[in-house]
């Protein structure tokens, strides 16, 4: 039988501390109202206050990482404590609680995602249809036809006259023999199989499928000022394409198959069924939400970085050391996956910006290249550098001000 607990703060306390403890549970407000505050805020933006029914907490709890903001009564706050073993039990009971958490999550994604993008290149995604084109001019650039094939034909589906649309016909008719993308129009297929270098879906696509690895990995991109931005690499039973379903708008990002890769499709119909059935692939969700929104956090802070290339590159292969839990004893050694170029990608450098800032990067004791790939002699001097260049940052933003 589920059991909550009340736990009562009293006014100006705190309730959370960023960067503090990884907590065992979160809390659902029942009364009073709380004022969250983030030490990495983007200048100009307002402080946010929660009332009953919100949630504070459910990052780190589910994520199992450190608070990424700080919460603090504005009132005397009454709150439901909800550990996170309990989490399964209080969607079967008040599956409405997970939606919501859910929901607020993927809204919170999607906006992140373009400040993101608005901090890291000082330009907004585009959701306007003829951003799938450009889409598919960049990777036709780059000589990845089958990717540039995909986003052509969709393109053509929703905008048939026009200059743009005369050269995507003229490009699907050049390519559509040696093709091998797939699934151009929609699917009921409960599995796909995608080819290695195939596009999933396009950024500004209308869609509203999400998508369970099976097998392979996934690499999710956007495309901005003609400079592809690699935001994550996804593997077997990571999850991804939910803010498409969830808010019913384009796709935020572009999804390619990074290797051959097989997905199970879910649909409104089937999504709205594991709500009520499946509490335990809810709380799976939540969980991955809690760990994309716990790292985007963190890429917020490293959007503060924009004018010292190597600390952004080096916070950022900080942040992959930091996702992957790799232990921070002193001399723990990692070897990536990653070449020097995947990072500033990552980054969303410029083409001059990577110019200038590869061979210092290279050159610092915090990293060597095995076989084009970058290797880490020391991941908590590599952790602890990154925290000092965020450091820098935020005390000098606040001196700015």
């Amino acid at each position: 039988m589920l059991q909550l607990s009340f736990v009562n703060f009293r006014k100006d306390t705190y309730i959370l501390i960023e960067g503090k403890e990884i907590t065992d549970c979160f809390y659902i407000i029942q009364s009073g109202h709380v004022k969250l505050i983030h030490q990495n805020q983007i200048p100009g933006a307002e402080s946010q206050v929660l009332g009953p029914g919100d949630f504070i907490g459910v990052i780190s709890c589910m994520s199992q990482r450190s608070q990424i903001e700080t919460a603090m009564a504005m009132s005397d706050v009454v709150c439901i404590a909800v550990r996170r073993d309990q989490y399964p039990a209080l969607i079967e009971k008040n599956s409405a609680v997970a939606m919501k958490i859910i929901r607020t999550f993927a809204r919170r994604m999607r906006d992140l995602n373009e400040m993101l993008m608005q901090q890291t290149l000082n330009n907004s995604s585009a959701d306007e249809p003829d951003h799938i084109f450009h889409v598919a001019e960049y990777y036709d650039s780059i000589r990845q036809f089958d990717i540039a094939f995909y986003a052509y034909y969709q393109y053509i589906k929703i905008q048939k006259v026009g200059d743009n649309a005369k050269k995507a016909l003229r490009r699907i008719a050049g390519l559509k023999a040696s093709s091998r993308a797939v699934y151009l129009e929609p699917s009921g297929d409960l599995l796909r199989n995608y080819p290695s270098d195939t596009m999933i879906f396009s950024e500004s696509q209308s869609g509203a499928d999400m998508f369970v690895i099976q097998s392979g990995s996934v690499k999710i991109s956007k495309i901005v000022n003609g400079t592809e931005v690699t935001l994550a690499v996804l593997k077997k039973g990571d999850m991804f394409g939910e803010m498409a379903l969830l808010e019913n708008k384009p796709r935020s990002a572009t999804a390619i198959a990074k290797d051959d890769c097989t997905l199970m499709t879910i649909n409104k119909s089937n999504f709205n069924q594991m709500v009520s059935t499946q509490p335990q692939l809810i709380a799976k969700l939540t969980t991955t939400f809690s760990e994309r929104l716990w790292s985007m956090h963190r890429q917020m802070a490293n959007s503060m970085l924009r004018f010292n290339p190597v600390a952004k590159m080096t916070d950022i292969l900080a942040l992959e050391v930091e996702k992957m839990r790799i232990s921070l004893s002193k001399g723990t050694q990692y070897q990536t996956n990653l070449t020097v170029e995947d990072v500033a990608t990552m980054c969303g450098l410029t083409k001059q910006e990577q110019a200038a800032a590869l061979y210092p990067f290279t050159n610092t004791p915090l990293v060597k290249l095995i076989k084009g790939k970058i290797f880490i002699p020391d991941c908590s001097e590599l952790v602890k550098q990154a925290a000092f260049y965020r450091k820098q940052a935020a005390k000098a933003a606040t001196q700015s001000i």
